[in-house]
């Protein structure tokens, strides 16, 4: 299949459905945040896709900032024992990370694609 043939727009539902980035047919994901090997539509290679830790630092910092906001605001305003802002706080750091990490990992693999963003290299340019 060309290149011409799937559609050019930003790709950013597909990642965020888990979807091929080019075609957006073929599934990205095989577990919960593995990629397959391939697209099994279009057969797009996805040996491209290095999003490192990228996602997991957004999630963190957004995340973390809602979280500790929102401990404290409860301990000025209410001051609880601690064993209810364990009971509080330990759930809501799960869903706050592991809800959007695989979100956030899509999309980012996503704009790789679009972006055809790789990996640095040096060019020589010859003997000056």
């Amino acid at each position: 299949m060309s290149e011409q043939s799937f559609p050019q727009n930003l790709p950013i539902g597909r990642g965020l459905r888990g979807r091929c980035p080019r075609c957006g047919e073929g599934r990205l994901f095989r577990g919960f945040l593995s990629l397959y090997p391939a697209c099994e539509h279009c057969k797009l290679d996805y040996s491209f896709a290095d999003s490192g830790d990228g996602p997991a630092v957004f999630v963190i910092l957004i995340g973390g900032g809602i979280v500790v906001f929102a401990a404290l605001m409860t301990e000025v305003l209410y001051q609880p024992p601690y064993w209810l802002h364990a009971l509080l706080w330990l759930p809501l750091i799960l869903i706050v990370t592991l809800a959007p990490l695989r979100l956030l990992k899509g999309l980012l693999i996503a704009l790789q694609y679009y972006h055809k963003a790789a990996e640095g290299r040096l060019e020589r340019r010859g003997d000056a």
